[in-house]
């Protein structure tokens, strides 16, 4: 019997060739292992009849140069962004009703979970590759994050 020998990063490479290449569905099996990768594309259903409208646009005001506000400036980050290592769903604590494993203003070290993030079924515990505080998180609790989003900075 052969064995299948995968590591996660190459899940994780796999995963980001389909991303790449728009393959929807990609399935690796031998004897009892089995692995089924799909990559959901979104898609936008309109109803087959739609109704003819003849309303005309409000009128829009000319716009007045003195009313024109300078767009804010970017953040300035100041440490180390800790960026999601694969897509799926960002949770800070490993159950709802546990505590944040690193809230803003905790002390983490290196190897510290900092959080989860879920991918097909599978809770991965994302570590810290640095000792500091943590400054800011960057995402919500449950909110989907994509591959190389920035999630967390720590000074």
């Amino acid at each position: 019997m052969n064995e299948i020998k995968i590591t996660i990063n190459e899940i994780k490479e796999l995963m980001d060739k389909m991303a790449q290449t728009g393959l929807g569905q990609l399935v690796l099996e031998q004897d009892d292992f089995k692995l089924k990768l799909c990559a959901q594309k979104e898609q936008i259903m309109l109803p087959a009849h739609l109704p003819m409208t003849t309303e005309v646009p409000p009128q829009i005001p000319a716009y007045d140069e003195t009313q024109i506000v300078p767009p804010s400036q970017p953040e300035e980050v100041v440490g180390n962004v800790v960026k999601s290592p694969i897509v799926g769903t960002f949770y800070t604590s490993p159950s709802p009703d546990k505590p944040a494993f690193a809230p803003v203003g905790a002390s983490v070290h290196k190897g510290d979970v900092l959080f989860i993030i879920e991918s097909m079924k599978l809770m991965n515990e994302v570590q810290s590759e640095f000792d500091g505080e943590i400054v800011k998180v960057l995402v919500e609790d449950g909110t989907p994050v994509e591959y190389d989003q920035p999630l967390m900075i720590i000074r």
